[in-house]
Order: C-alpha cells, then sequence, then structure tokens
C-alpha cells in the first residue's frame, strides 16, 4: 500500500487547510506561540527565583574591640545602599535624572576587606595574619609611603573623596553555630592591645612579623540565620566605607598579598567614571599541584561547570576562565551597579556579579593569583555542584526572560 494513500482524508484536509493559511498569520501564531511560552517561563520563575531577604535589625550593626579592649556594643553600619535606594526612588518620580541614582557616598578608607565566615574559627585567624599584615604595610597609616608599582601600593585614583590610606575588615559570620565571632574578636584584641601580638602559621605566611592594628579597623557583622557565601558577600558589600572593595574567603587559600596585582589591574583598565572589577584567577594553575592532587570527580564537575559558564554565560563573562574564585576586587563607582541588583545568595553568586558587571558596560580584568588547597572547605562536591548548575540556569534563563531586572 502506498504510504500517501494510508493517511486519513481528514488529515490531507487539515493539511490543505493549513497551507492555504497566509504567511503573515503564521507569523502572527508564531510571536502569539513565543509569548506564551515566555509567560509559561516567567510566572515559574517568579515564583522559584531567589529573592534575598531584607537585612534583621540586629544584622545593620556591628561590634568591634575598642581602644580599652572591650567589646563595643553594637554600632549601627554606614551604608550606601540605603541612599542608592532613595535616589532610585528620586529619579523614578522624575526629582533628580537617572544617572545620579547611580552616584556613591564617598570612601572613607582606601581598601575594605569582606570575609565571608560560616563556622571558621579553625582557619580564620590564618587568613587574617596574612591580610593585616599586607593591608597596614601598604594601606595603613603608618605603612609604606604612597607610590605607584606593580604591587599595587596605594595607586588611588585620586577622585575627590578618594582617601590614600586606611584600610577596614567586614568579617559577616554567616549564621555560624561555633566561635567564628569570639575568634575575629579575639584576634582584634591581640593585634590592637599587644606589641607583639601572636602570630599564626598558614600557606602562605611562614615568615610573618606580628602587626599591630587601630582600635575598630576590625568590624563583626552576625547574620541571624545563614543566607549563603553570596548573601554574607552582598551584605557586607552594602556597608563597605573603601575606594576599593575586595573580598576573599575565610580559609586564606588565596594569597593575599596578590591583592596588589588585582589593584593594579583595575587602576589600568577602569572607565572614565572610575569603575572596574579585578577577577583573581587560578586558570594559570591547571595542571599544578595543587590542581592535580584534586579527584577525579571533582576535576571532571569542574570542568563540566566551566562548560556550562561558557555556553549559558554573557560574551564577556564566558570569556573569564576562572569565575569561582574567592578573591575579586571592585572600585566603589561600580558598587551600585551590581549590587542592588543580586539575587544569588549561594555559590553561583560570583557569576551574578560578572554579569552585571558586564550588562552595566564595567571593566573586567582577569589576574592569576597564587592559591593553595587547604584543608576544612564547605564545599560538597556532588550536592553543590549539581546546585550551581541549576543556579546558573536559573540565573540566565531569569535575566533572559525579565523575572530578574535592574528596575
Amino acid at each position: 500500500m502506498d504510504s500517501a494513500d494510508a493517511i486519513p482524508e481528514t488529515a490531507w484536509s487539515i493539511l490543505d487547510a493549513l497551507a492555504q493559511v497566509p504567511a503573515w498569520a503564521w507569523t502572527i501564531i508564531g510571536l502569539v506561540a513565543a509569548f506564551g511560552i515566555l509567560v509559561l517561563l516567567y510566572i515559574p520563575l517568579c515564583l522559584i527565583a531567589s529573592t534575598p531577604r531584607a537585612p534583621r535589625p540586629s544584622e545593620k550593626q556591628y561590634v568591634t574591640i575598642e581602644a580599652s579592649g572591650a567589646v563595643s556594643p553594637g554600632q549601627p553600619l554606614p551604608c550606601w545602599y540605603d541612599n542608592h535606594v532613595a535616589l532610585k526612588e528620586m529619579a523614578r518620580r522624575k526629582q533628580i535624572p537617572a544617572e545620579e541614582a547611580f552616584q556613591i557616598s564617598d570612601a572613607e578608607v582606601f581598601m575594605s576587606l569582606v570575609i565571608p565566615a560560616y563556622n571558621e574559627e579553625e582557619r580564620l585567624s590564618v587568613m587574617l595574619e596574612e591580610a593585616v599584615q599586607y593591608l597596614e604595610e601598604q594601606y595603613g597609616h603608618h605603612g609604606t609611603k604612597s607610590k605607584s608599582s606593580s604591587n599595587g601600593s596605594l595607586q588611588a585614583s585620586g577622585r575627590q573623596g578618594d582617601p590614600r590610606r586606611g584600610w577596614e575588615i567586614i568579617i559577616v559570620s554567616d549564621g555560624s553555630k561555633d566561635k567564628t565571632v569570639e575568634t575575629a574578636l579575639h584576634f582584634a584584641k591581640t593585634h590592637q592591645l599587644s606589641k607583639t601580638p601572636p602570630t599564626s602559621k598558614g600557606p602562605w605566611n611562614s615568615s610573618l612579623k606580628p602587626t599591630m592594628i587601630r582600635p575598630g579597623t576590625i568590624r563583626v557583622v552576625q547574620l541571624e540565620k545563614n543566607r549563603g557565601k553570596g548573601g554574607a558577600v552582598t551584605h557586607g558589600m552594602r556597608h563597605a566605607r573603601g575606594s576599593y572593595i575586595v573580598f576573599a574567603d575565610a580559609d586564606g587559600a588565596s594569597k593575599f598579598s596578590d591583592l596588589g596585582k588585582l589593584v593594579t589591574g583595575c587602576e589600568k583598565n577602569k572607565d572614565k567614571e572610575g569603575r572596574a572589577v579585578g577577577v583573581g584567577s587560578r586558570a594559570h594553575m591547571v595542571g599544578t599541584e595543587a590542581v592535580v592532587q584534586r579527584s577525579i570527580l571533582r576535576n571532571t564537575l569542574m570542568r563540566a561547570f566551566h562548560l556550562l559558564i561558557w555556553t549559558l554565560t554573557t560574551h564577556r563573562t564566558s570569556l573569564i576562565r576562572d569565575t569561582q574564585c574567592g578573591f575579586k576586587l571592585f572600585t566603589r563607582p561600580s558598587l551600585p551597579y551590581i549590587i542592588p541588583y543580586m539575587h544569588s545568595e549561594g555559590w553561583i553568586f560570583d557569576v551574578e556579579m560578572l554579569m552585571l558587571a558586564e550588562s552595566a558596560d564595567i571593566p573586567m580584568v582577569e589576574v592569576p593569583v597564587g592559591w593553595k588547597e587547604v584543608k576544612g572547605s564547605k564545599l560538597n562536591v556532588i550536592k553543590d555542584s549539581l546546585g550551581m548548575a541549576f543556579g546558573l540556569a536559573l540565573l540566565r534563563v531569569g535575566w533572559g526572560v525579565g523575572a530578574y531586572s535592574r528596575d
């Protein structure tokens, strides 16, 4: 039997009718179908998309060590973010030009370091030891003189309000259940009061010298409930006072003195508004002992994730070879274009930061940094890899269909 004969007469009638439909009608049908698909994607995305919770009253305060050595009462955190929200509302009401909503309050110190910390009592002191020595030597009021060099020492932009000295550390305890807060405050106390504070040896600091710090340079913020690394970083960056803001992992895996390379990279690449993002990268370490000694499963999942990054992210972000290194630097003028629009609070937040920077046409520079594996990682290789893949897909579709937006 001929195959054409097997087609019922009714089916032929339907095909003939469809053939008579004009091209313009098919165009309309296609547009309506595409719109329907977008709506079907948009509604569930709005339901499952992550929405950062508003900070609780206690989370808008910090404690520090006073000159007497006592723990201070809770003090209000400065917050450029609240001012940005107010300016955005004024711009929406046409009370100010839209571009003025992205102006940010003047910096009070040169460098802000934000450290997200979840149950880090065992590793935090080691990381802080290296950080305070470098920060005090390069940016402290009694450190090295301002100069232009490859180590990034005080190559400040010279914009109005940019201080050439001073630093702060904001430790965001992300709902820690151990003694992370007590460890941070003890470190601050011993390094303020003792002329020869104890030093902790770590992966990068076998020859550190004791470093005294000024009262109040280390601020500790306690989140009442765990939000995830991205939530802790974003919270800390909302309250940073620096001309430059860097976030670094509490484990000390990244070589902190390579911060100078990030500063130099940002200085060379920032735009006329002073915006730039420096991305610490371990891509140059592929094939080295630090990477080879990882499990086959972890390296396989890492390569698969990088393939997803290349496939799902926007062009400039996809060209960054290492999006996940926990060592990134932002100039102050870049913050209002990134931080207020963050949605991701888990491991994938780095990618969203870079995509937001790209969408605002902020220069991004990838800089090789030193890195060593440190025991005690909170990463569950299989569970968190699957979570990052889902988060990346959600992020890409969310921005693509408008579930996430800058408005």
